[in-house]
C-alpha cells in the first residue's frame, strides 16, 4: 500500500513538473517580430524588444546556464565573480556556525525552562519581547558592534534560530509524562541523570522538530542578510546577478536555494524519525 502510494505520488509530481516546464516554455518562447525600429533605438532597446522575444529566459536557457555552473562550481575570478559552489559554501558555513551556536544556547536553556516552573515564569517576559523581533532588525546593531559583515550574518542566524529550538525544547521537556519522572525519582535517579536518561529521550522528537523549524528559518534569513552585507554567499550572488540584469542566473540561484533548503530539512526530518517511537 505504501509503495503504491509513493509510486503514484512520484508520477503526479513528475507530471506536474513537466506541465510547469511546458507552460514556462510556451510563455517565454519567441513571438512575432515587432515593428521596425531605427538602428539606434533598436540597439538601445536590445534583442528582446526588436525580435519580440520574452525578457524572461526559458527553461532551455536556464538549463544550459545551469550546466555551465555545474561544470565549474568552484571557480574564482575575483571578488564579484565566484562559482556557485563557492557562494553556497559560504552561505552553508555561516548558517552552520550560527545554527550550532543556537543549539548550544537553546537546548540547555530550554531544558532549564522546561524543568523549572520558576525559570519558566522568570524568563517568559524576555522571550516574548525578543522573539517577535525580525532577525534583520538586529543587522545594523550587529554591524556597528561586531564591525564584520560575515560575523554579523552569523549573529543574525543565531538570533533567528534560537527561538524555535528554545520554545520546542522547553515544551517537550515540560510535556514528559509525570509517571516517568516519578518512577525515576522513586528509583533515586539524580537530576542530571534523569535529564539525560528519561527526559531527553522522551523530548527528543519535539526538540528535533524545533531544530527542523530553525534550520528552515536560518536558510531563509541568510539570503536576505547576505543581500544586505554583500561580499560572498548565495544571497549576494542573487543581488549581484540582478544588478548585472542576468535573470537566468537569478533563477538558477533561486533553484539552488530551494534544493539546499530541502536537503537541510530532510536531514533533520530523518533524525526526527530516528528518535520517534510509538508508545
Amino acid at each position: 500500500m505504501t509503495t503504491s502510494l509513493r509510486f503514484r505520488a512520484a508520477v503526479v509530481s513528475i507530471a506536474l513538473f513537466l506541465a510547469f516546464i511546458g507552460v514556462w516554455h510556451l510563455a517565454t518562447r519567441q513571438t512575432a517580430s515587432t515593428t521596425t525600429m531605427s538602428p539606434e533605438y533598436a540597439k538601445l532597446m536590445g534583442i528582446t524588444a526588436t525580435s519580440g522575444k520574452s525578457a524572461m529566459p526559458g527553461p532551455l536557457d536556464v538549463g544550459v546556464k545551469l550546466w555551465e555552473h555545474l561544470k565549474r562550481p568552484f571557480y574564482d575570478n575575483g571578488p564579484n565573480d565566484k562559482g556557485l559552489g563557492i557562494q553556497l559554501a559560504y552561505s552553508i558555513g555561516r548558517v552552520g556556525l550560527g545554527y550550532l551556536i543556537a543549539v548550544i544556547v537553546a537546548i540547555p536553556l530550554g531544558f532549564l525552562i522546561g524543568m523549572s516552573p520558576l525559570m519558566n515564569k522568570a524568563l517568559d517576559p524576555f522571550i516574548q519581547v525578543l522573539k517577535p523581533i525580525s532577525p534583520l532588525a538586529w543587522m545594523p546593531l550587529a554591524l556597528y558592534t561586531i564591525k564584520d559583515s560575515s560575523l554579523s550574518a552569523i549573529f543574525v542566524i543565531f538570533i533567528c534560530s534560537v527561538w524555535p529550538m528554545l520554545l520546542n525544547t522547553a515544551f517537550g521537556v515540560a510535556a514528559v509524562r509525570k509517571e516517568w519522572i516519578n518512577v525515576a525519582r522513586t528509583l533515586e535517579v539524580g537530576t542530571f541523570r534523569r535529564a539525560f536518561t528519561v527526559i531527553l529521550p522522551a523530548a527528543a522528537p519535539t526538540i528535533l522538530t524545533g531544530m527542523r523549524i530553525s534550520i528552515g528559518i536560518a536558510w531563509l534569513v541568510i539570503v536576505a542578510a547576505e543581500m544586505l552585507v554583500g561580499g560572498t554567499g548565495i544571497g549576494y550572488f542573487v543581488w549581484n546577478e540582478w544588478n548585472n540584469l542576468s535573470i537566468t542566473n537569478v533563477i538558477i540561484a533561486i533553484l539552488m536555494i530551494g534544493i539546499v533548503g530541502m536537503l537541510l530539512d530532510q536531514i533533520l526530518a530523518r533524525f526526527t524519525r530516528m528518535v520517534t517511537f510509538p508508545e
